[in-house]
């Protein structure tokens, strides 16, 4: 069963090694990378290429141009990919442990089974072994939507037909389209997930959904509003409540 990685770039120069490097040394052999980059100006595009001409173990596919950010990237990957399961690693996060890709494989053996998710953490990144935020998944239900409360989307693997009849990622939303995209799959469209109680993906710290105070008013609205467009009541009051939940993921 192949795998379909997208990963969206725009002059990621810092970080992207680090993810390419965390993609080549999993256990899993029926790989196909996609990269999108959104017309970098820094060395992103030599180290895309370079990775592309000297990788032979599974299929680097890759396009350089303008995009409409990062959804738009991620669209745009999951019409390029030819695997039978869609999953997304962001150009400044890499995977947490080698055998992240073949163990998330296992659940899908089972016809009945169209995502798998598990947990993430956060670093600072100048000290990589320090966690800084763990991110469990595991309580996760279609009810905890409303609450804003969504599986970790950097460990979310989708079989490549959800999104056929699920369709792609609206690009109307600046920063909460993971989360509109989630309630679409888990309460429109009901689909059947496994959770694994493993840590699938590093992340860094500073994402566009979790840095400052106005990302944060804004994602409140773009939830609220995805839970009101896919007929979840919610409101402002009760995805605020999410917050509570936070800070107990949170590592002194």
């Amino acid at each position: 069963m192949k795998i379909s990685i997208i990963t969206a770039t725009y002059n990621s120069e810092k970080t992207l090694q680090d993810t390419l490097d965390s993609v080549l040394r999993q256990d899993c052999s029926d790989i196909e990378h996609i990269l999108v980059d959104g017309a970098s100006t820094d060395s992103t595009v030599d180290i895309i290429r370079n990775y592309a001409s000297t990788t032979d173990r599974y299929t680097v596919r890759w396009v350089s141009e303008k995009d409409h950010g990062i959804y738009d990237a991620m669209n745009k990957g999951i019409a390029m990919a030819t695997g039978d399961v869609i999953g997304v690693l962001n150009s400044d996060d890499y995977f947490t442990s080698d055998d992240v890709l073949s163990r998330l494989i296992k659940p899908f053996s089972d016809a009945a089974v169209e995502a798998v998710y598990g947990d993430i953490h956060f670093i600072h990144d100048k000290k990589p072994e320090k966690i800084t935020r763990y991110y469990s998944s595991k309580m996760f239900s279609p009810f905890w939507l409303r609450f804003g409360f969504m599986p970790a989307h950097p460990s979310l693997y989708v079989r490549k037909a959800v999104y056929e009849w699920v369709g792609f990622y609206k690009l109307d939303y600046k920063i909460g389209a993971d989360f509109e995209m989630v309630v679409r799959m888990f309460h429109v469209h009901k689909i059947k997930a496994h959770y694994i109680n493993m840590d699938f993906v590093t992340m860094r710290n500073g994402g566009a959904s979790t840095s400052g105070v106005q990302s944060h008013k804004l994602l409140l609205k773009e939830d609220v509003r995805a839970c009101r467009e896919n007929g979840i009541y919610s409101n402002t009051f009760l995805i605020a409540l999410k917050y509570f939940y936070k800070i107990f993921e949170f590592r002194i």
